[in-house]
């Protein structure tokens, strides 16, 4: 009776951890409204090791999918695709794009950063957007709402004839690629080019001629004082 009783109280423990381990993330994620939970399939790394089919997931963390391999991000009010071959970082209410492609359906403004872009819904509402990033080209496709292509510390382009912004909108059923690195224009030099070395300037020239011939004036004008007078 007592072996047959142990077996139940064995088998009862490990049905206990087992549901413990399942609601863990979830209790994680509501105590935490910067946590998410990660689902994978196999070979998806979290950190740099194999990630559990489910994980939670907290802000710095990082998601690798391989090829063939795909992973879903679960946060508050906000659903995220991960496709094989990307590489992302969980930031709470960012995510940090190194390459690869991301599926959003957010009602959060979840935003993706990319480079010096970053992409963000324009409504509070329900908003899908993808983010894409292969070679350095980042493709942003609207699907449902608007989202905003920002750019930090320089400019995007809308055409040759519109001029610069710091923002581009990219309408519902729409989709633009911009460039991941925004390069800023080069400034002119502060000085004028072709004008040669500071030293061939007429300012210099005409200011040393003036200075010599003060200098002469001064020491003919003394006439026959030598500068260093024998007598004391």
């Amino acid at each position: 009776m007592r072996e047959g009783a142990g077996i139940r109280l064995h088998k009862w423990r490990n049905l206990v951890c087992v549901g413990m381990i399942a609601i863990l993330p979830e209790s994680l994620m509501a105590n935490d409204s910067a946590a998410a939970i990660l689902h994978s399939t196999g070979g998806v790394r979290l950190n740099g090791n194999p990630a559990l089919p489910s994980s939670a997931l907290f802000p710095d963390d990082l998601v690798q999918t391989p090829s063939h391999s795909e992973a879903t991000i679960n946060a508050a009010g906000s659903t995220v695709m991960v496709n094989s071959d990307t590489v992302v970082q969980f930031e709470g209410s960012e995510l940090h794009l190194d390459h690869g492609t991301l599926q959003l359906s957010t009602s959060r403004q979840l935003r993706v950063r990319v480079g010096c872009l970053t992409v963000v819904p324009v409504n509070p509402a329900w908003t899908q957007y993808d983010v894409t990033d292969v070679d350095g080209r980042v493709t942003v496709a609207a699907r449902t709402s608007d989202v905003n292509i920002e750019a930090r510390g320089s400019a995007l382009t809308r055409g040759p004839k519109s001029g610069r912004t710091q923002r581009v909108t990219v309408r519902e059923g729409e989709q633009q690629t911009r460039e991941e690195n925004c390069a800023v224009a080069p400034q002119a030099p502060a000085y004028v080019a072709g004008k040669g070395a500071i030293l061939n300037s007429p300012w210099v020239k005409w200011s040393a001629v003036g200075a010599i011939g003060v200098a002469a004036c001064w020491v003919l004008c003394r006439g026959d004082n030598p500068i260093s007078p024998s007598d004391p």
